[in-house]
């Protein structure tokens, strides 16, 4: 195998820098995504209009990454990273001045426009910079920042919220923005971006038409199992605090996240190898039966073991599926069709997990709990496996 040893290496400046700005975007949208709900009751409104708000990010999201793909291609990876992430930093210090649920939900929109053209950028510019020779391993390494942003973003917002108010999440939302900002500023990429070849991508944007110039066709088939896995993930992410005071498990659910992480930090690198031996199938179906168990077995039988089997199946569901299949779609596109590639993922998974919540509140009864919700979660999760197999097939 003709690799220069340079080539092997994962841990690179760019990595770190990368992985920086992909930590910090992240810890925005996890910090506050936890806190805003609180806020705009605060301002008077309805728990579901509080909803809305907590929501009306990623639908800002979804609507960005439908045009990023190809902005990353016509105006480079680099610039449409500046600009989104200059949107997502001065999005933040708009809270400061919000005081009306209205404004709140047009500033957590436009903070969404900024969050998803962004991810899907930093994302993008990490595809090139993580050696190809170790790009499952690595970008499982890659991810980790994800994972961290779930287990502490909420930590850190609801410290800052219970201690010094909104005002405090809203100003370590701010810098948390700016630091991802300075991390991808200095990320090297100008050997592959689109913006520094506009005659080539130019000639690569006008072989393409229509429906091609929002989706990879070739990414749907991954992209749509791993939506189904994401119903089943935004289900416990939305309704657990509910659930577990439903049925008297509040203490072992607040550890829920951090156990989902630790597994998460732990299995990553693990299956990030064992992908880049040629194990894309199985670690997908073994992601999609252990995360249909979890859900299954806090449905049928809650209780603190059932509660910690969740959180680690969980990881081995969707907190591995996402990472595992974002390098199967980037990997399998062409260089100049990359970023649509991974704008059609996160378009899939953010849709689901926008709309899930809705869908799945509607089999809550006032006899039924929200037991329901995880049986459904489950049985959806299990539909993601012959879609699986028909996409990964040889």
């Amino acid at each position: 195998m003709n690799i220069r040893k340079n080539d092997e290496k994962i841990f690179t400046r760019d990595f770190f820098l990368v992985f920086g700005a992909l930590l910090f975007s992240a810890l925005v949208m996890y910090a506050l995504m936890s806190t805003t709900a609180e806020y705009a009751t605060s301002l008077g409104s309805s728990a579901t209009v509080a909803g809305l708000v907590s929501g009306m990010y990623i639908f800002g999201g979804l609507c960005s990454r439908i045009y990023s793909g190809n902005a990353l291609e016509r105006i480079g990876w680099k610039k449409t990273a500046m600009i989104f992430m200059s949107i997502h930093f001065l999005s933040c210090l708009l809270y400061f001045v919000v005081d009306d649920v209205f404004l709140l939900l047009v500033v957590r929109f436009v903070h969404g426009i900024g969050f998803g053209a962004t991810a899907n950028a930093i994302v993008t510019i990490a595809s090139d910079v993580l050696p190809k020779s170790r790009f499952g391993e690595a970008f499982g390494y890659f991810m980790i920042g994800t994972t961290l942003a779930v287990g502490i973003g909420p930590y850190i917002s609801g410290f800052l919220y219970d201690t010094v108010g909104s005002n405090g999440c809203f100003l370590a939302a701010s810098i948390f923005s700016a630091l991802a900002l300075i991390f991808i500023y200095f990320v090297d990429v100008s050997k592959h971006d689109p913006g520094n070849h506009p005659d080539l991508a130019e000639i690569n944007d006008n072989e393409y038409s229509g429906i091609e110039k929002v989706f990879e066709i070739k990414a749907i088939p991954v992209s749509l199992f791993t939506a189904l896995t994401s119903l089943g993930y935004v289900s416990i992410l939305s309704f657990y605090r509910l659930y577990a005071i439903e049925v008297d498990l509040t203490a072992v659910f607040s550890w829920f996240f951090l156990i989902y992480s630790v597994i998460l930090v732990l299995s990553r690198p693990i299956a990030g190898k064992i992908q880049d031996r040629g194990g894309d199938l199985i670690i997908c179906v073994v992601g999609i039966i252990a995360q249909c168990i979890g859900l299954f077995l806090i449905a049928v039988a809650p209780s603190p073991v059932t509660v910690i089997v969740c959180a680690v199946c969980a990881a081995l569901g969707f907190g591995t599926l996402n990472s595992a299949c974002t390098t199967i779609v980037t990997r399998n596109a062409s260089e100049h069709r990359r970023s649509y590639a991974v704008s059609t993922f996160y378009i899939f998974c953010d849709a689901t997990m926008g709309f899930g919540p809705a869908l799945l509140g509607c089999f809550v009864t006032a006899t039924s709990g929200y037991a329901p919700v995880y049986y459904i979660s489950s049985f959806i999760t299990l539909l993601a496996l012959p879609i699986c197999l028909y996409a990964l097939r040889k």
